[in-house]
């Protein structure tokens, strides 16, 4: 079944708050999480650690990547970055995301500055946690495909952040750039709370403000806790993950074949419409009045067929009718799943409805004979009453 994922950034969202909230939700792809990191280049000196987190309110999981007492720091230009991924030993496809998610960065960094994004040089997003950031959302997004997103109302922050370049207006110009088009609300809390890595993982994923209207069943859910604490809130990214529920019919296409006779008497009308109804892969035939033109009476005919028959059932439309030409299309069907079982020399259909309820009905044509309507009736309803229980 199709994933959906919906974040909620109560708290904000970051690079690590991402990935903390889908392994709190996913934990089986922990260790995979790390060994990607580590085959794009992060040192072995420094830690990584998925860590259980309690705030006092809420509970889940922290990404905690820890520096060794002198960290080496790796080249910052995106140019050189790109070529380090692609060259790492990482899944293809993971490196391909996570090469995306830097290009994303790199442009909107690029707009900012007035440069092409090959020439951009990253400062904070250069150090080895922000590229295992980057990597290890890239591998969990790619994991979780195919996937659709969505996310909540993003929180604004307020403030200034410290920079490379100086202290600079929250949200910063470049994650600015990349929040364009999102929904962000003002909770009254400052301080970054969409960091650039978070924003350029929203605009990679394009989510939708809501899930699809339709039925979901909620599978997982996962809190990703930040390494701020926030006054009276939880600094937390919620996910929760969907699966499209099974729905309640089958799906299937079939062939709607219509026309309009006015120059065929009713009776041989009759005669060649049970034909039509005779031939194979026909489901249906319906008869109603109309008025043609120059207001005519005239009947029209629709027949519904299986999708393979429709070459069959238009010859038969032609043979057995008056008609010399029609329409035709193919439609989609809900079908409820349905049996067929004999009660007493009575055929009783049985579907199944949506929530599992079970509806019966016999076959009008088996009750024929049954002495007058009340006799019917009665054997009617032991018949459908019998067919019900054989549920149970």
């Amino acid at each position: 079944m199709t994933r959906h994922v919906h974040l909620d950034p109560l708290g904000g969202i970051a690079g690590d708050m991402f990935i903390a909230a889908l392994l709190d939700a996913f934990p089986d792809h922990a260790k995979s999480v790390v060994a990607a990191m580590r085959a794009a280049g992060l040192p072995e000196a420094w830690s990584v650690r998925v860590v259980a987190h309690d705030d006092g309110w809420l509970s889940g999981r922290r990404l905690e990547i820890d520096p060794p007492p002198s960290p080496s720091r790796p080249p910052g230009r995106f140019s050189d970055i790109r070529d380090r991924l692609c060259a790492a030993p990482l899944d293809a496809a993971t490196a391909e995301r996570a090469v995306a998610l830097f290009a994303v960065l790199a442009a909107a960094e690029g707009q900012v500055h007035g440069i092409a994004p090959e020439e951009v040089h990253f400062h904070e997003l250069a150090d080895w946690d922000s590229v295992a950031d980057i990597v290890g959302a890239a591998f969990l997004i790619e994991a979780l495909a195919p996937a659709s997103w969505s996310v909540g109302p993003l929180p604004l922050g307020g403030g200034r952040v410290q920079t490379a370049h100086g202290p600079l207006p929250v949200p910063g110009p470049a994650a600015a750039k990349l929040l364009e088009g999102f929904v962000l609300s003002d909770d009254g809390i400052g301080g970054e709370r969409v960091t650039p890595t978070g924003a350029a993982i929203l605009r990679h994923l394009a989510p939708v403000p809501r899930a699809a209207a339709g039925a979901l069943v909620l599978e997982r859910s996962g809190m990703g806790f930040g390494t701020r604490r926030l006054p009276g809130l939880s600094n937390v990214l919620r996910v929760l993950s969907f699966a499209a529920a099974e729905p309640a019919w089958q799906a299937e296409q079939i062939g709607v074949i219509g026309f309009e006779i006015d120059d065929q008497t009713p009776e041989d009308l009759a005669h060649g419409l049970e034909a039509i109804r005779a031939e194979p892969g026909v489901l249906d035939v319906i008869q109603m009045p109309a008025a043609g033109k120059r207001n005519r009476l005239a009947a029209h005919v629709q027949v519904l067929c299986r999708r393979e028959s429709v070459e069959g059932a238009i010859a038969a439309c032609f043979r057995e009718t008056a008609t010399i030409g029609l329409r035709w299309q193919l439609a989609a069907r809900a079908r409820l799943p349905r049996s067929e079982t004999r009660v007493a020399g009575v055929r009783i259909k049985r579907a199944v409805r949506p929530g599992g309820r079970v509806t019966v009905k016999a076959e009008q044509a088996d009750l024929a004979g049954a002495g007058g309507y009340r006799a019917r009736q009665k054997r009617r309803r032991r018949a459908e009453a019998a067919g019900v229980r054989e549920d149970d």
